[in-house]
């Protein structure tokens, strides 16, 4: 029977390798010069933030979606080691030692004591003739290397959130201190005007007027105020620790600087991107179930074999007429199951055709995602550059219209749309600022980061 398992074992049923049947571009539609693919580990160093380096490594240590995800990979190794088990013989070990007394019917004797002696190895062994064993291991193997690469998801997913939340938190303070600039500078403008009011020049109106948009610079506060706390109690969840307030010790929002991103190959990219990879594995996963499902469909062939030693005396126990065996080989054939063996085949079927498209999704979405992060790091660096023009010609304005002010040689009503314009261009630069940063993070991870397979990961 072992010959000719080894001789039929070409009769094994083969995977079928699925393609996703899409071909990546040469090269991204909103790419530059081409050259070889940023790939740094550590992305985030380049914009010059101690915070949020530290922020990183503390989540790259402590995060618990990324320990979580660890833990299914631990869980994965192990399923396939038991997987792969059932490709090997069982053997079991057995002994034992019995003293037994029987019942004497006759007046005042006892019954007579035996005693029983035994020691045996049993051993089955299923061929997997049609490939069934082998196809749940791959697929166990392929489990384990989708969650593999989970783990590079979550990582990345994790640093997009901390480089993002730390921008945004930065945002926050940044804008909190041009919300007191401009009510400084509102507050300037009403105590001339109450200077003013009080010597006759102006109206009580004009106080009024005043008093309005001071109030309103005050309101923007709380909701600043909001985000900013927000932002740190996110950033310290993510980092493993409990929700805390950032210091505001770090660099300003104005001094980090956008590191240079030089995206590769479309191609490159999808190799490199961990949930692509993920759902390639899931759907190799698939393959390898459709394989085990049709397989089970055929015989199943089981060697079974015991040997060992039994007797009444302990020293006899080694002697030739004190040995047993059994030796057994049987075939089982499914014949009629209602068609479950059948319908299970085509549920494999259909989770294998789930899995390409989302394979195919995974493609079609890194691809949109690295062309609109590429497209907003293009369009938010043009836009903090025509910001930056915009704050400066409404700071010169301003300060023209307060000395104007000063001198009584202008109207209110030109201060005021002066100061507005100064006041709304200070805060649209900040945001573009964010804007521009978060893009710059996003793109990192849309690239698929520095992030790779660790070797030895894979239960094989």
């Amino acid at each position: 029977m072992l010959l000719a398992a080894a001789m039929l074992g070409g009769c094994a049923l083969t995977t079928e390798r699925t393609e996703s049947g899409i071909t990546p571009p040469a090269e991204y539609v909103m790419a530059g010069a081409a050259g070889p693919r940023s790939d740094d580990p550590a992305w985030w160093r380049g914009f010059g933030a101690p915070t949020l380096d530290r922020l990183m490594g503390q989540a790259m240590v402590a995060n618990q979606d990324i320990a979580i995800a660890v833990a299914r990979l631990r869980q994965a190794d192990a399923f396939t080691r038991i997987t792969g088990a059932a490709l090997l013989p069982i053997v079991d070990a057995d002994g034992s030692v019995q003293r037994q007394r029987n019942t004497n019917f006759n007046p005042g004797s006892s019954g007579q004591g035996t005693n029983a002696f035994g020691a045996s190895l049993s051993a089955s062994w299923e061929i997997d003739f049609w490939g069934r064993l082998q196809a749940r291991l791959d697929s166990a193997r392929s489990s384990a290397i989708a969650n593999a690469y989970n783990i590079g998801a979550v990582t990345l997913s994790t640093q997009s959130s901390v480089a993002n939340g730390y921008f945004a938190y930065l945002g926050a303070i940044a804008r909190l201190a041009i919300q007191r600039e401009n009510l400084a500078a509102a507050e300037n403008i009403l105590g001339i005007l109450r200077q003013r009011l009080d010597a006759g020049t102006a109206t009580g109106l004009d106080v009024a007027q005043q008093e309005v948009v001071v109030a309103q610079v005050r309101a923007t506060a709380p909701p600043l105020q909001q985000s900013a706390e927000q932002n740190s109690f996110a950033l310290a969840t993510l980092s493993g620790g409990l929700p805390e307030l950032l210091s505001t010790d770090g660099p300003p929002l104005r001094a980090l600087r956008v590191p240079t991103i030089v995206p590769g190959l479309p191609s490159e990219m999808l190799l490199r991107r961990p949930d692509v990879r993920l759902a390639e594995a899931t759907l190799a996963a698939s393959n390898a179930d459709v394989t085990a499902a049709r397989a089970a469909l055929f015989p199943r062939i089981t060697l079974t074999g015991s040997g060992g030693i039994q007797s009444l005396a302990l020293e006899t126990l080694l002697r030739p007429g004190s040995v047993l065996y059994n030796l057994a080989a049987g075939i089982t054939q499914p014949i009629f199951d209602g068609g479950s063996l059948r319908a299970q085949v085509e549920q494999a079927r259909g989770v294998q055709e789930e899995n390409l498209a989302s394979y195919r999704r995974s493609i079609l979405a890194a691809l949109q995602d690295t062309e609109t992060n590429l497209s907003a790091l293009r369009r938010t660096t043009e836009l903090v550059r025509l910001q930056e023009a915009r704050e400066a010609a409404a700071r010169r304005a301003f300060e023209i219209a307060d000395a104007q002010l000063r001198a009584g040689t202008i109207d209110l009503l030109t201060v005021l749309n002066t100061q507005s314009t100064l006041f709304t261009a200070r805060d649209a630069l900040a945001v573009a600022v964010i804007q521009r940063l978060q893009a710059a993070a996003s793109l990192f991870t849309a690239l698929g980061g520095g992030w790779s397979m660790p070797e030895g990961r894979i239960a094989r």
